[in-house]
Protein backbone atom coordinates (compact mmCIF):
# COMPACT_ATOMS: atom_id res chain seq x y z
CA UNK A 1 0.00 0.00 0.00
CA UNK A 2 1.02 3.76 -0.31
CA UNK A 3 -0.04 6.32 1.47
CA UNK A 4 -0.96 9.79 -0.36
CA UNK A 5 -0.63 12.89 1.96
CA UNK A 6 -2.35 16.51 1.48
CA UNK A 7 -0.91 19.10 4.32
CA UNK A 8 -3.02 21.95 3.96
CA UNK A 9 -3.82 25.65 5.90
CA UNK A 10 -6.92 27.20 5.21
CA UNK A 11 -7.36 25.62 1.61
CA UNK A 12 -8.95 27.52 -1.33
CA UNK A 13 -11.99 25.82 -1.81
CA UNK A 14 -11.76 25.54 -5.65
CA UNK A 15 -8.29 24.60 -5.62
CA UNK A 16 -8.87 21.74 -3.48
CA UNK A 17 -11.50 20.33 -4.80
CA UNK A 18 -9.39 19.62 -7.84
CA UNK A 19 -6.68 18.12 -6.19
CA UNK A 20 -9.04 15.97 -4.67
CA UNK A 21 -10.65 15.26 -8.08
CA UNK A 22 -7.39 14.35 -9.75
CA UNK A 23 -7.14 12.43 -6.80
CA UNK A 24 -10.59 10.64 -7.74
CA UNK A 25 -9.57 9.93 -10.90
CA UNK A 26 -6.47 7.76 -10.40
CA UNK A 27 -5.85 4.57 -12.48
CA UNK A 28 -4.27 2.95 -9.38
CA UNK A 29 -7.47 0.94 -7.39
CA UNK A 30 -8.20 2.73 -4.29
CA UNK A 31 -7.69 -0.44 -2.86
CA UNK A 32 -3.84 0.13 -3.18
CA UNK A 33 -3.44 3.39 -1.54
CA UNK A 34 -5.12 5.52 1.60
CA UNK A 35 -5.43 9.44 1.72
CA UNK A 36 -4.71 11.37 3.77
CA UNK A 37 -5.84 15.10 4.48
CA UNK A 38 -4.04 16.72 7.25
CA UNK A 39 -5.27 19.89 8.21
CA UNK A 40 -2.84 22.21 9.84
CA UNK A 41 -4.93 24.68 11.91
CA UNK A 42 -7.20 25.61 9.31
CA UNK A 43 -9.71 28.06 10.60
CA UNK A 44 -12.98 26.30 10.03
CA UNK A 45 -12.54 22.33 10.27
CA UNK A 46 -12.03 20.37 7.26
CA UNK A 47 -13.48 17.60 8.76
CA UNK A 48 -16.51 20.00 8.89
CA UNK A 49 -16.61 21.22 4.87
CA UNK A 50 -15.04 17.65 2.67
CA UNK A 51 -15.85 14.73 2.32
CA UNK A 52 -13.74 11.55 1.59
CA UNK A 53 -16.13 9.21 2.18
CA UNK A 54 -15.48 8.35 -1.72
CA UNK A 55 -12.02 6.78 -0.70
CA UNK A 56 -12.23 3.38 1.38
CA UNK A 57 -9.43 4.80 3.23
CA UNK A 58 -9.94 8.44 3.56
CA UNK A 59 -9.64 10.32 6.49
CA UNK A 60 -9.37 14.18 7.57
CA UNK A 61 -6.67 14.63 10.45
CA UNK A 62 -6.08 17.75 12.07
CA UNK A 63 -3.03 18.99 13.25
CA UNK A 64 -2.90 21.72 15.66
CA UNK A 65 0.30 22.79 15.43
CA UNK A 66 0.52 25.10 12.74
CA UNK A 67 3.53 24.70 10.46
CA UNK A 68 4.03 22.69 7.06
CA UNK A 69 6.66 20.46 9.03
CA UNK A 70 4.47 19.64 12.00
CA UNK A 71 1.51 18.57 9.13
CA UNK A 72 4.03 16.14 7.77
CA UNK A 73 5.49 14.65 10.22
CA UNK A 74 1.46 13.79 11.61
CA UNK A 75 1.21 12.77 8.64
CA UNK A 76 4.17 10.73 8.40
CA UNK A 77 2.97 9.81 11.68
CA UNK A 78 -0.62 8.14 10.79
CA UNK A 79 0.12 6.54 7.62
CA UNK A 80 0.60 2.92 6.67
CA UNK A 81 2.11 3.07 3.71
CA UNK A 82 5.64 1.62 2.27
CA UNK A 83 5.76 4.67 -0.40
CA UNK A 84 4.55 8.28 0.74
CA UNK A 85 3.59 10.71 -1.44
CA UNK A 86 2.80 14.29 -0.77
CA UNK A 87 0.45 16.61 -2.71
CA UNK A 88 0.32 20.22 -1.90
CA UNK A 89 -3.46 21.52 -2.12
CA UNK A 90 -3.00 22.86 -5.18
CA UNK A 91 -1.78 19.98 -7.31
CA UNK A 92 -3.27 17.99 -9.54
CA UNK A 93 -1.84 14.46 -10.23
CA UNK A 94 -2.05 13.09 -13.84
CA UNK A 95 -4.72 10.02 -13.95
CA UNK A 96 -1.37 7.83 -14.11
CA UNK A 97 0.60 9.64 -11.30
CA UNK A 98 0.05 7.21 -8.37
CA UNK A 99 0.53 3.88 -11.07
CA UNK A 100 3.84 5.54 -12.24
CA UNK A 101 4.74 6.18 -8.92
CA UNK A 102 4.67 2.54 -7.77
CA UNK A 103 5.95 1.27 -10.81
CA UNK A 104 9.40 3.76 -10.38
CA UNK A 105 9.44 2.54 -6.75
CA UNK A 106 9.89 -0.98 -8.07
CA UNK A 107 11.97 0.17 -10.84
CA UNK A 108 14.30 1.92 -8.80
CA UNK A 109 15.25 0.56 -5.52
CA UNK A 110 18.36 2.52 -4.99
CA UNK A 111 16.06 5.86 -5.22
CA UNK A 112 14.81 6.73 -1.53
CA UNK A 113 13.01 10.04 -2.51
CA UNK A 114 12.07 10.91 -6.30
CA UNK A 115 9.60 14.14 -8.06
CA UNK A 116 7.58 14.87 -10.66
CA UNK A 117 7.87 17.26 -14.16
CA UNK A 118 5.57 20.43 -13.00
CA UNK A 119 3.60 22.68 -15.46
CA UNK A 120 1.66 25.46 -14.40
CA UNK A 121 -1.64 26.62 -15.07
CA UNK A 122 -2.16 30.29 -14.12
CA UNK A 123 -5.57 32.46 -12.75
CA UNK A 124 -4.49 34.97 -15.02
CA UNK A 125 -1.81 35.05 -17.34
CA UNK A 126 1.99 35.46 -16.19
CA UNK A 127 3.13 38.56 -17.19
CA UNK A 128 6.56 38.32 -19.31
CA UNK A 129 8.70 39.71 -16.65
CA UNK A 130 7.94 36.35 -14.06
CA UNK A 131 9.28 34.07 -16.67
CA UNK A 132 12.70 34.02 -15.11
CA UNK A 133 11.00 32.96 -12.02
CA UNK A 134 8.93 30.21 -12.52
CA UNK A 135 10.98 27.45 -11.25
CA UNK A 136 11.06 29.63 -7.78
CA UNK A 137 7.03 29.12 -8.31
CA UNK A 138 7.79 25.21 -8.82
CA UNK A 139 7.03 25.06 -12.17
CA UNK A 140 9.74 22.42 -13.91
CA UNK A 141 8.78 20.65 -16.82
CA UNK A 142 11.12 17.40 -17.84
CA UNK A 143 12.27 16.43 -20.89
CA UNK A 144 14.40 13.88 -19.25
CA UNK A 145 14.85 11.92 -16.11
CA UNK A 146 17.78 12.74 -13.28
CA UNK A 147 18.98 10.92 -10.62
CA UNK A 148 21.99 10.78 -8.06
CA UNK A 149 23.10 9.59 -5.04
CA UNK A 150 25.50 13.28 -4.01
CA UNK A 151 23.29 14.99 -2.29
CA UNK A 152 22.85 19.02 -2.32
CA UNK A 153 21.43 20.83 -4.61
CA UNK A 154 21.35 19.17 -8.27
CA UNK A 155 18.64 18.47 -10.77
CA UNK A 156 17.79 15.34 -9.41
CA UNK A 157 16.94 16.79 -5.97
CA UNK A 158 13.31 16.73 -6.04
CA UNK A 159 10.65 19.41 -4.64
CA UNK A 160 7.50 19.08 -2.54
CA UNK A 161 4.94 19.04 -4.95
CA UNK A 162 4.01 15.13 -5.72
CA UNK A 163 7.26 14.31 -3.64
CA UNK A 164 7.28 10.48 -3.22
CA UNK A 165 9.86 8.81 -0.45
CA UNK A 166 10.27 5.66 1.03
CA UNK A 167 9.11 4.64 4.73
CA UNK A 168 12.63 4.37 5.48
CA UNK A 169 13.27 7.56 4.29
CA UNK A 170 10.61 9.39 6.14
CA UNK A 171 10.97 7.53 9.37
CA UNK A 172 14.88 9.18 9.03
CA UNK A 173 13.60 12.41 8.63
CA UNK A 174 10.80 11.76 11.41
CA UNK A 175 13.73 11.28 13.80
CA UNK A 176 15.10 13.81 12.84
CA UNK A 177 12.58 16.60 12.60
CA UNK A 178 10.83 15.04 15.95
CA UNK A 179 14.22 15.63 17.39
CA UNK A 180 15.41 19.10 16.74
CA UNK A 181 12.97 22.20 16.16
CA UNK A 182 15.36 23.70 14.39
CA UNK A 183 14.71 22.08 11.19
CA UNK A 184 11.04 23.76 11.69
CA UNK A 185 12.57 27.20 10.22
CA UNK A 186 12.78 25.52 6.57
CA UNK A 187 9.13 24.84 5.80
CA UNK A 188 6.18 27.34 6.02
CA UNK A 189 4.06 28.58 8.73
CA UNK A 190 1.14 30.53 8.66
CA UNK A 191 1.78 33.71 6.19
CA UNK A 192 5.92 33.01 5.84
CA UNK A 193 7.49 31.60 2.46
CA UNK A 194 10.14 29.92 4.28
CA UNK A 195 10.79 27.08 2.00
CA UNK A 196 13.43 24.22 2.15
CA UNK A 197 11.64 21.22 4.22
CA UNK A 198 11.08 19.10 0.96
CA UNK A 199 14.63 19.18 0.14
CA UNK A 200 15.28 18.35 3.89
CA UNK A 201 13.11 15.17 3.53
CA UNK A 202 14.68 14.51 0.23
CA UNK A 203 18.05 14.48 1.49
CA UNK A 204 17.32 11.91 3.91
CA UNK A 205 17.46 9.30 0.94
CA UNK A 206 20.96 10.02 0.63
CA UNK A 207 21.02 9.62 4.51
CA UNK A 208 20.17 6.61 4.39
CA UNK A 209 22.51 5.18 1.29
CA UNK A 210 19.93 5.98 -1.42
CA UNK A 211 19.67 8.49 -4.10
CA UNK A 212 17.01 11.05 -5.40
CA UNK A 213 15.73 11.58 -8.59
CA UNK A 214 12.55 13.19 -10.76
CA UNK A 215 10.85 11.60 -13.38
CA UNK A 216 9.34 13.01 -16.85
CA UNK A 217 6.70 9.83 -16.47
CA UNK A 218 5.30 11.61 -13.22
CA UNK A 219 3.01 14.64 -14.35
CA UNK A 220 1.25 17.23 -12.09
CA UNK A 221 -0.65 20.62 -12.76
CA UNK A 222 0.63 23.26 -10.36
CA UNK A 223 -2.32 25.95 -9.55
CA UNK A 224 -0.56 29.06 -9.51
CA UNK A 225 -3.10 31.86 -7.77
CA UNK A 226 -2.87 35.80 -9.21
CA UNK A 227 -1.58 36.70 -5.95
CA UNK A 228 1.42 34.82 -6.86
CA UNK A 229 2.49 37.04 -9.90
CA UNK A 230 3.54 39.84 -8.10
CA UNK A 231 6.80 41.64 -7.87
CA UNK A 232 6.47 41.95 -4.45
CA UNK A 233 5.39 37.82 -3.45
CA UNK A 234 8.44 36.97 -5.68
CA UNK A 235 10.78 39.28 -3.23
CA UNK A 236 9.47 37.48 -0.55
CA UNK A 237 10.11 34.17 -2.21
CA UNK A 238 13.40 34.28 -2.87
CA UNK A 239 13.73 35.86 0.58
CA UNK A 240 12.75 33.17 1.69
CA UNK A 241 14.74 30.92 -0.23
CA UNK A 242 17.34 32.63 1.32
CA UNK A 243 16.94 31.93 4.44
CA UNK A 244 15.68 28.63 4.10
CA UNK A 245 19.39 28.44 2.33
CA UNK A 246 21.13 29.37 6.10
CA UNK A 247 19.51 26.78 7.72
CA UNK A 248 20.21 23.79 5.35
CA UNK A 249 23.93 25.31 5.39
CA UNK A 250 23.94 24.63 9.07
CA UNK A 251 22.29 21.35 9.11
CA UNK A 252 23.99 19.98 6.05
CA UNK A 253 27.46 21.70 5.76
CA UNK A 254 28.88 19.07 3.79
CA UNK A 255 26.47 18.53 1.24
CA UNK A 256 26.99 21.52 -1.10
CA UNK A 257 24.77 23.86 0.89
CA UNK A 258 28.00 26.61 1.75
CA UNK A 259 26.12 29.11 3.53
CA UNK A 260 27.24 32.59 1.61
CA UNK A 261 29.97 34.37 3.90
CA UNK A 262 33.16 36.07 3.61
CA UNK A 263 34.53 38.80 1.65
CA UNK A 264 34.11 36.95 -1.62
CA UNK A 265 30.73 37.06 -1.61
CA UNK A 266 30.23 40.10 -0.03
CA UNK A 267 32.20 41.34 -3.92
CA UNK A 268 30.16 38.92 -5.40
CA UNK A 269 26.71 39.96 -3.79
CA UNK A 270 28.33 44.26 -4.95
CA UNK A 271 28.98 43.03 -8.24
CA UNK A 272 25.80 41.05 -9.32
CA UNK A 273 23.98 43.93 -7.37
CA UNK A 274 25.91 47.04 -9.47
CA UNK A 275 24.61 45.13 -13.02
CA UNK A 276 21.18 44.26 -11.76
CA UNK A 277 18.12 47.24 -12.37
CA UNK A 278 14.25 47.12 -11.37
CA UNK A 279 13.30 43.70 -9.65
CA UNK A 280 16.74 41.91 -9.33
CA UNK A 281 17.83 44.54 -7.41
CA UNK A 282 14.92 44.23 -5.51
CA UNK A 283 14.77 40.74 -4.74
CA UNK A 284 18.99 40.74 -4.40
CA UNK A 285 18.31 43.45 -1.27
CA UNK A 286 15.90 41.53 0.06
CA UNK A 287 17.63 38.19 -0.43
CA UNK A 288 20.58 39.75 1.56
CA UNK A 289 18.98 40.99 4.37
CA UNK A 290 17.07 37.54 4.99
CA UNK A 291 20.31 35.85 4.93
CA UNK A 292 21.93 38.04 7.27
CA UNK A 293 18.99 37.70 9.39
CA UNK A 294 19.66 33.79 9.77
CA UNK A 295 22.70 33.96 10.37
CA UNK A 296 22.62 35.94 13.25
CA UNK A 297 19.19 33.61 14.27
CA UNK A 298 21.64 30.60 13.84
CA UNK A 299 24.70 31.89 15.26
CA UNK A 300 22.53 32.92 18.69
CA UNK A 301 21.48 29.21 18.67
CA UNK A 302 23.10 26.94 21.19
CA UNK A 303 25.93 24.71 19.31
CA UNK A 304 24.17 21.56 19.92
CA UNK A 305 21.35 23.21 17.59
CA UNK A 306 21.71 22.19 14.10
CA UNK A 307 21.41 18.88 14.48
CA UNK A 308 22.71 16.73 11.64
Amino acid sequence: MISVIICTHNPRAEYLCRVLDGLRAQTLPKEQWELLLIDNASTEKLADLWDLSWHPRGRIICETEMGLTPARLRGIRESGGELLIFVDDDNVLAADYLANAVRLAAEWPMLGAFGASISGEFETPPPDWILPYLEGLAIHELDRDYWCNLGGLSPALPCGAGLCVRRRVAADYFQKATTNSFRKMLDRSGASLSSGGDSDLAECAIDVGLGTGRFAALKLLHLIPKGRLTADYIVRLYAGFAASHEVLASLRPKRRYPASEGWKDELRFLFNYLRANGLRKKILRSTRKAQKQMRRLISALPPTAPQR
